[in-house]
């Protein structure tokens, strides 16, 4: 297990740690509410070359990532909102999961028996108002 400490400012060098030693492209994201999940997606999105910036899909539960080009280059879900895991099979859930793109997820314990096996489980905790502790 690794441990990373930083604050805002070193986000985008977390992000391209996180890519270069992620042994899956799912990634499910464990930490409290204002813990900086969103904002560490948006940095991993820049990472990897997407076109947007970036947003959480609370509302909407997914948002999709192209990059310049317009292909497609990954899935960012909030699953906050999840009142039962089987409402994810209703968003397709399991399709998104079998196209081999980058597959960011918000409150994956509310998915938690529709994970795949090797997803890789990023901890972030908050460590103070500008620090967090991130492990995976």
């Amino acid at each position: 297990m690794k441990k990373i400490k930083y604050t805002e400012s070193q986000i985008q060098e977390v992000a391209k740690q996180l890519i270069d030693n992620a042994t899956s492209k799912t990634l499910a994201f464990y930490a409290p509410m204002g813990a900086g999940k969103t904002t560490l997606i948006k940095a991993i999105l820049k990472e990897i070359g997407a076109n947007d910036s970036g947003s959480s899909p609370t509302f909407g539960i997914v948002n999709e990532y192209h990059d310049k080009k317009g292909t497609l280059l990954a899935f960012h879900f909030d699953f906050y909102r999840l009142n039962h895991e089987t409402e994810a099979l209703d968003l397709g859930f399991e399709d998104y999961l079998n196209q081999d793109k980058w597959v960011f997820i918000e409150w994956p314990e509310k998915v938690g028996d529709f994970l795949p096996l090797d997803a890789v489980d990023i901890n972030i905790r908050i460590v103070d108002h500008k620090t967090r502790l991130l492990d995976f």
